[in-house]
């Protein structure tokens, strides 16, 4: 079976780069970095070709289906998904969150939609599409089932921070914690997901933690893998977290923050959270349900043949 995937996929964004990868903003490194063949997205002909040529479109992982950045961003993806269908292809949601949706594109979505395969990757997603009228099959993030070097060693008074850009308030709240951290005998990582965008972020670390950036996915699970404990702003920090078996704690700027963390059974806190109860939560170790995670990792694996059965 050919398939195409479709996604936020080669802006060096670690957490998306997690995600398995086909369409690409630089395909010739997508496809010299994973072997396959990458197409840019914004190149009409292209893509219609691949469309024509492909078995089965997958549309995700990721938040792609939301309006909070911009309407064109729903409009682009709905608009693959609708040309998929109308070409007879075999379409499916993969593995995305849901929203946020303004009230005039969840009508869009569930007009989009409906008839379509629907596999979403948290509870609060699911309910938002059966809400909708949407049938949704509950699956995991793929990157769960990412793992690190077998000798990875891990140092358990090591923590990693990942701030996100334009979440200012959550940095510093966290430069508090880092610095209560390190004042217990801890080191401290501060975690740049996205070189460039993140950058502005990590500086205010400068001086308390470490500050690294990167867009390998492979380096960011590494980092994560060797430390005690993940605060992750940035979705995927949590997600590495989960699939190393690191204890992890959400900073819940999106939705879908919230939503990975509660399926995880593991502690999420606003943008204005409370220093002293998060620090408290880091030294105690508190960890997720790694029951819970486990299923997360079950249905991920799965939901591979449910796509495309």
């Amino acid at each position: 079976m050919k398939v195409l995937l479709s996604g936020y996929y080669g802006f060096e964004n670690t957490g998306d780069e997690a995600i398995l990868l086909s369409l690409s903003n630089t395909p010739a490194l997508t496809s010299s970095q994973y072997g396959v063949r990458s197409l840019g997205r914004m190149k009409p002909f292209d893509l219609l070709t691949a469309l024509l040529s492909t078995d089965a479109l997958l549309s995700g992982g990721g938040g792609l289906l939301q309006d909070k950045t911009s309407s064109r961003t729903l409009t682009y993806y709905l608009t693959l998904i609708r040309l998929a269908r109308f070409f007879g292809k075999r379409v499916a949601v993969f593995n995305q969150s849901i929203g946020p949706l303004s009230p005039a594109g969840e009508a869009r979505v569930a007009a989009g939609l409906r008839g379509v395969t629907a596999i979403v990757r948290d509870t609060d997603s699911q309910r938002l599409l059966e809400r909708l009228g949407v049938r949704a099959q509950l699956g995991g993030d793929p990157a769960l089932l990412l793992e690190a070097r077998a000798n990875v060693s891990r140092d358990e008074n090591l923590v990693v921070i990942a701030p996100r850009e334009g979440q200012r308030e959550a940095t510093s709240r966290l430069v508090e914690v880092a610095a209560r951290l390190v004042a217990a005998g801890k080191r401290v990582i501060a975690l740049g997901f996205q070189p460039g965008w993140d950058d502005a972020e990590l500086e205010p670390f400068r001086g308390v933690a470490t500050l690294e950036t990167t867009a390998d996915p492979t380096r960011a699970l590494e980092i994560i893998a060797s430390a005690g404990a993940v605060i992750g702003v940035r979705l995927h920090a949590v997600i590495l977290g989960a699939a190393t078996h690191t204890p992890f704690y959400g900073v819940s700027y999106d939705p879908k923050v919230r939503g990975f963390c509660r399926d995880a059974g593991a502690i999420t806190v606003s943008t204005d959270f409370d220093v002293n109860a998060l620090t408290a939560a880091v030294l105690e170790r508190r960890a997720p349900d790694w029951n819970a995670v486990e299923e997360m990792r079950t249905r991920a694996r799965a939901s591979f043949g449910w796509a495309l059965e």
